[in-house]
């Protein structure tokens, strides 16, 4: 009786056990994330794992366009924050995105950029609107299917611009992400270029000028949690913490304004 006691003791003491450290199960979440919150995103990451051990948090980061394209073809993901509504309302759409986690994360601005030194003495978009018609400015943007891309065709759509008609001159080139236009201008390989005011603050580029939201609309950047995921609440949680008065310190510091 006292070894069936003993072995019914040890029992009760391992299913204990079990229950208590399933409340802290190991989950690896997988953030799909815009190209401009990459330092921001992964700063927020390493704060929120201090006080979450048992999270994994794997980033992926690239254009709001390659990423959605990445998801709806089956891309293992958990969360989704996109640097313009367009992407996330084509994953919702589709089915893609747990219903009621969408919200408005930030917003950020469209900013010209320039070198160091700014050689060719560019002071804003009106100015860059008249060299670009001369030919005589390079100019780097974002590809079509990129936010930024994006912003910048509906920029000179404003003033009147024919993109093609620039493009064939030789003025523009093109990233297919955001970084790769910051990259473009850091190295002096252009002129200037129309990127986010975060990316050209970590990038520690000069920004000459910023467009307003009657030549580009708002640029939000909205988050949802993926319909897909098995950890939706784990999911949830740190999306909580990103949009935190912790998560909002370090999206502020880089010049994002938090919505949520």
């Amino acid at each position: 009786m006292k070894k069936f006691a003993a072995l019914v003791l040890a029992l009760t003491l391992v299913f204990a056990l079990t229950a208590c450290g399933g409340n802290s199960k190991k989950v690896e979440l997988t953030v799909f994330a815009a190209a401009s919150m990459q330092e921001t995103l992964t700063e927020i990451g390493e704060k929120y794992k201090k006080d979450h051990s048992n999270i994994t948090l794997t980033f992926n980061f690239d254009s709001s366009g390659t990423l959605q394209t990445q998801i709806e073809e089956g891309a293992d993901c958990d969360i989704f924050i996109s640097a313009g509504r367009k992407q996330m309302n084509a994953l919702e759409k589709g089915g893609s995105i747990l219903i009621d986690s969408r919200f408005d994360l930030l917003e950020n601005k469209v900013a010209l950029a320039v070198p160091e030194g700014n050689p060719a003495g560019i002071r804003g978009f009106d100015q860059l609107w008249s060299a670009l018609e001369a030919g005589t400015v390079l100019l780097a943007m974002g590809n079509s299917d990129v936010p930024v891309g994006q912003y910048t065709q509906k920029i000179f759509a404003y003033w009147g611009l024919d993109e093609t008609a620039l493009a064939a001159s030789g003025c523009l080139t093109y990233g297919s992400n955001v970084k790769e236009v910051a990259t473009q201008v850091s190295e002096g390989a252009v002129d200037c270029g129309i990127i986010y005011g975060t990316d050209a603050f970590s990038a520690g580029l000069t920004v000459v000028d910023t467009a307003t939201e009657e030549m580009c609309g708002q640029v939000i950047y909205p988050a949802a949690v993926l319909a897909g995921s098995a950890h939706s609440d784990e999911a949830q949680a740190f999306l909580d913490y990103v949009r935190s008065s912790d998560g909002a310190g370090v999206l502020e510091s880089v010049g994002f304004t938090p919505l949520g």
